[in-house]
């Protein structure tokens, strides 16, 4: 088996063998401790530029399923979106054969396919030690005898062989987002999607609830857009490096109309009421953060996947708290006090994960009817 190393940027390297792609690829190094969805977790916008590191030892055991040709309906399960995101992924073993109902590749071929390296045989536990204690440090994978570079986009990937890529200093979003407008399902409420990057199972959620979803990208002129409510999507990167985007989301604030964002979509809600974010020593990234509902006894398990936060006292006084973690007591979602404004750093949908907080898709759009 060929071999592969992890060099990061303080000095270590760590060896192990090579599965997916024989190419180069640089990122920052994060982990999830998430058991299942890992073809979720990989197909994830949001993990755009991140070397992937699984904790969970049982991953590729059931396979991937029958990969989908494009965005159309019935969203297909089992991937957010149409092709492997992160730029590479860390396993502590891997599973040559998959016994699954719904496999049709192997996590090893399926990342073949589609350009991404990975590592298997390192020690993932004292990887987390150092990702804990080393904020935002980056990697590199360095198979021998590599046959190129992990793709990131013309402007976007390595020219160097010993460069590392940090997707928290570049505008990454314009390479998740869609390039063109899809209007998908016929339901009565009209959904405008900002596309910074957004998961199929938000769309496929407000599908399920009788709407209408418009996925437009995120460089769009809003004022073309016709619809009841807006959804700020989910993504990666800083949300301070979306061009104009907080200002034309500050615009939207003028027509009243219900808005939630999502993830990055909730940092950049509050960047566009005037607070201001952080980038975080590690992030959250797992199925089970907890989080609790400000001014009540109600707690929530949620599934969460950012390295960015909004800042405590930097919100305007019109907007209040909703959401906090229960671990750190980090701002996990805000809401306006008397307009439909509200965002969640957390992942309502899920998927994978649980689905404590569902209940949200709803409660945005019984503002819709309002």
């Amino acid at each position: 088996m060929r071999k592969c190393s992890l060099v990061l940027t303080d000095g270590s390297r760590f060896t192990g063998d090579l599965i997916g792609a024989p190419l180069r690829a640089s990122g920052e190094l994060v982990f999830t401790t998430g058991m299942v969805g890992y073809s979720e977790a990989i197909t994830d916008p949001s993990y755009f530029g991140q070397i992937l590191c699984f904790t969970y030892p049982l991953i590729g055991n059931y396979g991937i399923p029958n990969p989908p040709k494009d965005l159309s309906l019935p969203i297909p399960r089992g991937f957010e979106s149409i092709k492997p995101q992160a730029a590479a992924v860390i396993l502590t073993i891997d599973s040559p054969e998959a016994f699954h109902w719904n496999s049709f590749h192997t996590l090893d071929d399926w990342l073949k396919e589609h350009g991404v390296p990975g590592i298997i045989g390192l020690d993932t536990r004292h990887l987390v030690h150092l990702i804990r204690s080393t904020p935002n440090i980056l990697g590199r994978v360095e198979p021998d005898d590599e046959q190129g570079y992990r793709d990131y986009g013309p402007d976007l990937t390595p020219s160097h062989p010993t460069a590392f890529f940090d997707p928290g200093m570049n505008n990454i979003v314009s390479e998740v987002s869609t390039k063109e407008r899809v209007v998908l399902g016929e339901g009565s409420t009209r959904v405008a999607v900002i596309d910074c990057g957004v998961k199929w199972n938000i769309i496929r959620q407000f599908l399920e609830h009788d709407c209408q979803v418009e996925l437009i990208p995120w460089d769009t002129d809003l004022n073309t857009v016709d619809c009841d409510m807006w959804l700020i999507s989910n993504g990666p990167g800083d949300p301070t490096r979306t061009g104009d985007l907080r200002q034309r989301v500050a615009e939207l604030f003028e027509q009243d109309k219900p808005i939630l964002g999502i993830c990055l979509g909730h940092q950049i809600l509050s960047l566009a009421a005037g607070a201001t974010t952080r980038r975080m020593a590690y992030g959250h990234r797992s199925h089970n953060q907890p989080v609790y509902q400000v001014g009540t006894r109600k707690g929530f398990i949620t599934s969460q996947n950012h390295g960015y936060v909004v800042e405590d006292n930097s919100l305007p006084d019109d907007w209040e708290v909703w959401f906090r973690n229960v671990n750190d007591d980090t701002i996990e979602g805000i809401r306006h006090k008397s307009k439909p404004f509200k965002s969640i750093q957390f992942h309502p949908e899920a998927s994978g994960g649980p689905r404590d907080t569902a209940w949200i898709f709803e409660n945005i759009l019984a503002e819709v009817k309002k």
